[in-house]
């Protein structure tokens, strides 16, 4: 019996537990305006919550990875899953700005400690052969939670603003209860000691600063310009079409949710066959030029269903790159799983950082601007992933 159906139930939990966290993240989009309206805050501060839940969740995934391989998976999921609960009723409590980006910087807290725990623990419970299968179940999770989030999020707040949130805590510490009852442990979650007391001495900043020396450097690089890109893309997609084509919110969240909704369906089916058909190394070269491709090709569609069309294929590719860049670096990190984990949450939360800001930078001198960056950002990566790829047929 394969590793991945032995642990069935725990994949299961693992997926509920992430679900239930980027569902939460969801939430906030169809509720922030009435929020806005409410504590009087401008779009300025809005943009600084969205960078203040990626900056903590920065600070805090290379600790975070290290904290689960030296002390479980499973004890920093509960504890990450807690932290994450008292973030979301804390946000729906909050009456000021303050209490507002202390919520998001607590839930940034908590999303570090869960999304390298949750990463590893899958390593962990799958062999090489089903680590792919085990990480598209995993992103799958990840894109369901941010499709139904923001619906979740209107349709509780018919009943009041606040609902949403109290319910999005309610539901995380349920999970956290569930997850304590009965996940079990993964069997290989402890480094030796010499190994744990070398990660501990690394500050973020020095971990960041020696990354380059890791063999798995180039995977990082992609993580961090596949978040640029996709953050930049969708923090400017609703003000692009509104300028550009007149979009309704609607005809915005439509576009949106199908790119989201196939990309899941692909994660959960063939996601694993194409990656073992084709290679990490190729699928991550061809989803970096089709994304960058399909951004500039954003800029010359002008039809609905064309837009609909070209957003779906960018976010598939994205989709796929994802979870690929993730299999690939949980391969090179034997027993680092954590480590390695927690490092590719950091480069993701920077460039969820940096995508904003520099698309909000870039609009306000030209609409197409932002776009244009983001395309040639990927396709630099595709060409670097090209002559890595080349280098390392040749060493082989």
């Amino acid at each position: 019996m394969s590793l991945l159906l032995r642990n069935r139930g725990a994949m299961l939990l693992l997926m509920l537990n992430i679900f239930l966290i980027f569902t939460g993240v969801g939430l906030v989009i169809p509720i922030m305006p009435t929020y806005m309206n409410v504590l009087h805050i401008s779009g300025s501060i809005l943009g600084l919550l969205v960078a203040a839940f990626s900056l903590t969740q920065l600070l805090f995934s290379p600790l975070a990875g290290r904290l689960s391989d030296t002390w479980g998976r499973k004890k920093i999921i509960i504890v990450g899953m807690l932290v994450f609960a008292f973030s979301e009723w804390l946000f729906g409590f909050a009456s000021s700005p303050f209490l507002l980006f202390a919520s998001r910087m607590i839930g940034g807290i908590g999303a570090a400690l869960i999304m390298p725990a949750v990463m590893a623990y899958t390593a962990d419970v799958t062999s090489d052969e089903e680590r792919a299968g085990g990480m598209g179940f995993i992103n799958a999770a990840i894109t369901t939670g941010f499709i139904i989030g923001p619906g979740i999020g209107g349709f509780l707040a018919e009943y009041g603003v606040r609902v949403p949130f109290y319910a999005a805590a309610v539901a995380a510490a349920i999970a956290a209860l569930i997850t304590l009852l009965i996940l079990p442990e993964s069997s290989r979650t402890n480094t030796s000691p010499s190994e744990a007391v070398s990660q501990k001495k690394q500050s973020l900043l020095k971990q960041l600063m020696y990354s380059y020396r890791e063999p798995y450097f180039l995977g990082l690089i992609i993580v961090f310009v596949m978040s640029f890109g996709l953050a930049n893309y969708e923090t400017i997609f609703g003000l692009f079409v509104d300028h550009k084509f007149g979009f309704t919110p609607k005809d915005i969240a439509f576009i949106i949710t199908f790119g989201s909704i196939a990309g899941a369906v692909v994660q959960v089916t063939i996601f694993g066959w194409i990656l073992n058909r084709f290679g990490e190394e190729r699928v991550i070269t061809t989803c970096l030029i089709i994304a960058s491709l399909f951004i500039v090709l954003t800029l010359f569609v002008h039809q609905f269903w064309a837009i609909t069309s070209v957003t779906f294929i960018l976010f598939l590719s994205i989709d796929i790159l994802r979870p690929a860049i993730g299999t690939q670096m949980s391969k090179m990190a034997h027993d680092q799983q954590g480590y390695v984990a927690g490092l590719n949450s950091a480069f993701t939360s920077l460039g969820n950082i940096a995508g904003p800001v520099i698309a909000g930078l870039l609009f306000d001198i030209n609409i197409d601007y932002p776009y244009l960056a983001a395309a040639l950002v990927l396709f630099a990566c595709f060409l670097l992933s090209l002559r890595a790829s080349k280098k390392s047929r040749m060493a082989g």
